[in-house]
């Protein structure tokens, strides 16, 4: 996605908690884009091949075998969209990305999906307009965090670092032993923290802990599921920890946190 130009959406649903593709294999006339809330799910777009959940936008060119296959119940956005750029004259690779990108900044992923879910069943042009916004908003997040409008910031961080990046979102909500990413990347612990907070500002602690604050924030506002259960969700052990840890970092405790949040 390059600078000036813009996705037009065609379609938009919302699907929750889905056990199962319908097809284990499909193809659209237009370009066509997964976005995972909750669960895990496996794809292979031409040679573009993984796994994707929170976090990551898996896309798909027109009149391209999609294979994918639920790892875990999945809710998801897809959207089907065009170009509206010139697309007569340029290639698929040229328009736009595919297989798996994905955005880091957790929180205002959510606050898309929330927008996104709530427009869901609505069809008419003022809601396909700014359905349409969304689609573009998060193009655009994963296009800044690539660097592909010449962020010189993200330009100039090491590509390990970029990797240790991208393995923390994808990992987030699992257990994650940071002396064994260091190891993966020729770093020492003490190496990796010290330069990822020297390029992202915050230690890679403090990025996960963001990441998976983030989606108890969401799942507080959204669900009426017990500590235990978004701890669970989260990457954390128990509800009394990520209380802990709610309360130190946000300031004010879960359940107030989700009494605010109600109407």
């Amino acid at each position: 996605m390059k600078s000036g130009e813009d996705a037009r959406l065609v379609s938009h649903v919302y699907w929750d908690r889905k056990e199962r593709f319908a097809l284990d294999r499909d193809r659209y006339p237009y370009w066509s884009m997964f976005a995972a809330e909750e669960g895990r799910f496996v794809y292979s777009i031409q040679d573009h091949t993984g796994e994707a959940g929170f976090g990551d936008l898996v896309i798909c060119p027109p009149n391209t075998w999609f294979h994918r296959r639920t790892v875990s119940p999945l809710s998801f956005h897809f959207f089907h969209f065009g170009w509206e750029a010139d697309t007569e004259s340029r290639s698929a690779e040229e328009l736009g990305p595919k297989g798996k990108i994905s955005v880091a900044d957790a929180e205002r992923l959510s606050s898309d999906f929330r927008y996104l879910k709530r427009l869901a069943p609505e069809r008419d042009r003022i809601a396909q307009a700014h359905k349409q916004h969304l689609l573009n908003d998060l193009l655009r997040l994963s296009s800044l965090e690539r660097g592909a409008d010449a962020n010189p910031v993200q330009g100039g961080i090491a590509t390990e670092l970029q990797e240790a990046h991208r393995y923390m979102t994808v990992h987030a909500y699992a257990p994650l032993n940071m002396r064994s990413l260091a190891h993966s990347l020729k770093l020492t612990p003490v190496q990796l923290t010290r330069r990822f907070r020297a390029a992202y500002g915050m230690t890679p602690s403090e990025f996960v802990t963001e990441l998976r604050l983030a989606r108890a924030c969401r799942l507080l506002e959204e669900t009426t599921l017990s500590m235990d259960k978004i701890a669970s969700r989260c990457g954390y052990e128990n509800g009394f920890y990520l209380s802990r840890v709610f309360r130190h970092k946000r300031g004010m405790t879960p359940s107030f946190y989700r009494k605010a949040h109600r109407v």
